[in-house]
């Protein structure tokens, strides 16, 4: 019996947090961990569905769409404008879906009884830099947390728990030496708050533009593994 390659299941709404979603399918019986991915800005959920595809059995994958539409199939968690002075957020969208994305994370660990230690948030550019404003706001909610070609909102910083909270958490940060979207200095500022907050963590660079190449859907995989069959 040939076995079906992992793919993306039908779009769902999650009336909790007004996400849609879609489940990586074959899902796990009785899943041992949690993944959600989230893509970056003007993307939708499906593009992250290579990464997904090599998840590791039993772990169950969900690939989130914002509700923030831009255009046909482009979506955003919030709108920002790129400006000499540096990138220029819209604060009350990128609090919006940091809220609806900490509701809809208790809505499926609820739902399948995985526990919040088994929980990975991860994502591409915008998607990675919710997942860390999930991750440092809420660590009741997850184990680890994966910015990739992203970066940790500076509006972020009242938000962030105590460093109590945050000692479980486990991070990884990947980066391109050669992006022109979130230059290189994005990645070290994220590692050196990680550092600051006593978070270990993973930081990898990698000889590539603003993309999530093979090399570190590679790495980032191997992590969440070992942090996922570790937990």
């Amino acid at each position: 019996m040939t076995l079906l390659a992992p793919f993306p299941g039908v779009l769902q709404q999650d009336s909790s947090s007004g996400l849609s979603y879609r489940v990586m399918q074959p899902p796990p019986a009785q899943p041992r961990a949690l993944v959600v991915l989230l893509h970056g800005v003007g993307g939708q959920e499906t593009d992250l569905a290579e990464l997904a595809a090599g998840m590791a059995p039993g772990v169950l994958v969900v690939l989130v769409r914002s509700r923030l539409q831009l255009g046909p199939d482009q979506f955003g968690w919030f709108r920002v404008a790129f400006t000499p002075e540096g990138p220029k957020i819209t604060e009350s969208e990128a609090e919006a879906s940091r809220h609806a994305l900490i509701r809809f994370v208790d809505h499926l660990q609820s739902q399948h009884g995985i526990e919040a230690r088994r929980t990975v948030i991860a994502g591409f550019s915008q998607g990675g830099i919710l997942s860390a404003s999930v991750a440092l706001s809420a660590p009741e909610r997850v184990g680890g947390f994966a910015i990739l070609s992203g970066r940790i909102l500076p509006e972020l910083e009242p938000r962030i728990a105590g460093r109590e909270w945050l000692a479980h958490l486990r991070g990884f940060i990947g980066h391109g030496e050669k992006d022109r979207t979130l230059p290189l200095a994005w990645a070290q500022r994220s590692n050196s708050l990680l550092d600051d907050l006593g978070i270990p963590h993973v930081t990898r660079v990698y000889p590539v533009g603003h993309t999530l190449n093979p090399e570190m859907r590679a790495d980032v995989l191997a992590w969440i593994e070992g942090l996922s069959g570790a937990a």
